[in-house]
């Protein structure tokens, strides 16, 4: 169990560095949305081959399929495009929420259930969500909402595929590998609005080889554990990592808000785990 925590713990914190990288790389122009979204796909790709070659001496794309690629890439560019007119709190705030809403509605579908315990902790985290992001957020642009709500749709659906995965990285880097051409023919079809810097590159890159394509091989590794009402509510904390990392890195202020949001969504998170790292303690005994 503490080995879940450990990885569920990594890979929450890359998804909150792709939120920080994206908006470095949009918010100070350097680099377009579809350019940001191709290299952070191929780049990926890239890595992630390199690991399956030294890890099985060779790296053909039979793990992986079309409609996760196909979802992969949905949700990345619908994120990176979504930034261009949401401010980061809303953004964050609709993707959760679509997420939140794709994987608790499947799980529940599949038959998996949350003691009383779990439903208020979930009630809590969101809550918890809603006062740090909600109050004093711009309305959203109708046409970023939509892009963003799409994008999370499609994390939570990708999300739902890791739990059939079993080889994490061999099948991750197929997704990727298979995305990789979606975003290719989306960078086609917005060339004239092409525009790329050094610095851009460089955050695309990260992104792409680090924060994406080995963040997302650990989340395919712990979901199964997770499951997917577990595996939707423990992403809300990526919005307070995102803020923090927003203190630390570009300096906004640490507000009350701010501590309160963290401490209702720790908690929350922690009430709906509990019930699963009770369970697990039990069994090893």
């Amino acid at each position: 169990m503490l080995n879940t925590v450990a990885l569920t713990a990594l890979a929450l914190t890359a998804f909150a560095a792709n939120s920080i990288l994206c908006r470095l790389a949009l918010g100070q122009h350097n680099i377009d949305p579809a350019s940001f979204t191709l290299i952070r796909l191929a780049s990926g790709a890239v890595v992630l081959w390199l690991i399956v070659s030294i890890r099985h001496g060779r790296a053909a794309v039979t793990h992986g399929t079309w409609y996760a690629a196909g979802l992969l890439f949905v949700y990345a560019v619908a994120f990176s495009f979504a930034y261009l007119t949401l401010s980061a709190g809303t953004g964050a705030l609709i993707l959760f929420a679509g997420v939140q809403m794709t994987m608790m509605s499947a799980g529940l579908q599949a038959g998996e259930h949350m003691q009383t315990r779990g439903w208020l902790g979930t009630v809590l985290a969101i809550g918890g969500l809603c006062y740090l992001l909600w109050p004093g957020v711009s309305a959203p642009s109708p046409v970023g909402a939509a892009l963003m709500a799409t994008a999370g749709i499609a994390w939570g659906l990708y999300s739902l595929q890791g739990r059939r995965s079993t080889d994490a990285t061999a099948t991750t880097m197929g997704n990727f590998v298979r995305a990789t051409p979606f975003a290719m023919l989306s960078s086609l079809l917005t060339i004239a609005h092409l525009h790329v810097e050094a610095a851009g590159v460089a955050l695309a890159l990260l992104s792409g080889m680090v924060t994406s394509g080995i963040g997302y091989v650990i989340w395919y590794a712990v979901l199964p554990a997770l499951g997917a009402t577990r595996g939707a509510t423990v992403q809300l904390v990526v919005p307070v990592l995102t803020a923090l990392g927003g203190v630390v890195l570009l300096s906004e202020a640490l507000t009350v808000r701010l501590v309160l949001a963290s401490t209702m969504i720790v908690v929350g998170i922690g009430m709906v785990l509990w019930h699963q790292v009770r369970t697990n303690i039990v069994e090893h005994k």
